[in-house]
């Protein structure tokens, strides 16, 4: 990526930075950033105590991959997946950049709510590079108490379509809440290129849909599941899942009660997690299990692993302690297999940006 922003923007961006270099981040809306690096007090990698190590900036300023220069500064999430043609996928939330000023919510930023990059890199231990961007690829209005945004929370190729989940979001709550509309699903049948919204797969945070307003993808024996929580943060998680030429139906889906398999009856959900936030699945071969990442009531990254898709999930493994990165959310596994360690990325809302992990199994 070498398109560069003017020299003008650059100044936008330190008067920006200037403006809000005081405010610390807000409690759940991402508006209320700064991305600058040294002004928003972050220079360099995270240092962790334990195993679990920071070992490459995805995003932002500090970053091989200069996002700034595509106009994201700051961002968040970073939910990955192959594109069938092996080729990596990378959707990322509500990111800051330089513009008309989203002022409705009070930043002097101007915000899209999602951006994706695409990338070829099989192995991540020497980080992960972006060779092209699908800048704002499903705009939203961004208008407090009709849609804020509008943000992507998994996403998953099936028979050379692209798919994403994404959540509408009407307005920020407080801490690690916020209330959405609807989630839906957005399909892309040119690898990424140019989505559609599925009208017809909105579903409002009502009868049972609201435990699936934000979710997460697994593909395994003919089936997609989806995972889902409600929105915001400390909720239970539950599955469902559909064959995988019937992504799109949400009718389709069928719902695990604890027990059995419910068609078409999200109310019979029964919790299979406590206590998640965004969440992100994927089979392990090192381990021979399925590995669930999310965060706990504590606000600590934890893991946990199950030998079928619905569990039982055992109990959770804390990779990162929160008291070691507090503002840490969102982490989100690489998509290929990588040995005896995992790596994943990382959402750290101090310096909103996203950053590659790595621990060992």
């Amino acid at each position: 990526m070498n398109r560069s922003l003017s020299a003008l923007a650059r100044a936008g961006a330190l008067a920006a930075a200037c403006t809000v270099a005081l405010a610390g981040p807000a409690a759940a809306d991402p508006n209320n950033v700064n991305p600058i690096p040294v002004l928003n007090g972050w220079r360099g990698l995270p240092q962790l105590p334990g195993p679990t190590k920071a070992v490459f900036q995805m995003t932002g300023m500090d970053s091989p991959n200069r996002t700034q220069n595509v106009n994201v500064l700051g961002t968040d999430l970073g939910i990955m997946w192959d594109d069938g043609s092996g080729r990596m996928i990378t959707a990322f939330g509500d990111s800051a950049g330089l513009g008309i000023p989203n002022l409705f919510a009070g930043s002097m930023w101007a915000w899209t709510s999602n951006v994706l990059f695409r990338s070829t890199t099989k192995d991540p231990s020497g980080g992960i590079f972006f060779d092209s961007i699908v800048p704002n690829p499903l705009p939203s209005p961004k208008i407090p108490g009709i849609e804020i945004s509008l943000i992507p929370t998994a996403g998953i190729s099936v028979g050379g379509v692209q798919y994403m989940s994404l959540m509408s979001v009407r307005e920020w709550g407080d801490h690690g809440k916020w209330n959405t509309n609807f989630s839906t699903l957005a399909a892309s049948g040119d690898g990424g290129q140019t989505w559609v919204p599925l009208t017809t797969t909105r579903r409002a945070n009502v009868d049972g849909h609201e435990r699936f307003q934000q979710n997460a993808f697994l593909k395994h024996d003919g089936y997609v599941y989806r995972y889902g929580t409600a929105a915001g943060r400390n909720n239970p998680g539950f599955v469902s899942r559909t064959r995988e030429a019937d992504i799109a139906n949400i009718d389709s889906y069928e719902y695990w009660d604890g027990g059995a398999w419910k068609p078409n009856d999200p109310i019979a959900s029964a919790p299979i997690v406590d206590g998640v936030a965004e969440l992100s699945v994927m089979w392990n071969d090192h381990l021979g299990q399925f590995v669930m990442l999310t965060t706990d009531p504590a606000n600590s990254i934890v893991m946990r692993t199950a030998s079928s898709p619905q569990g039982p999930w055992g109990a959770p493994r804390v990779l990162i302690e929160a008291a070691s990165l507090p503002t840490a959310y969102a982490p989100m596994i690489f998509p290929y297999q990588t040995g005896s360690d995992l790596y994943f990325l990382l959402t750290v809302h101090t310096q909103y940006n996203v950053v590659l992990m790595k621990t060992p199994l």
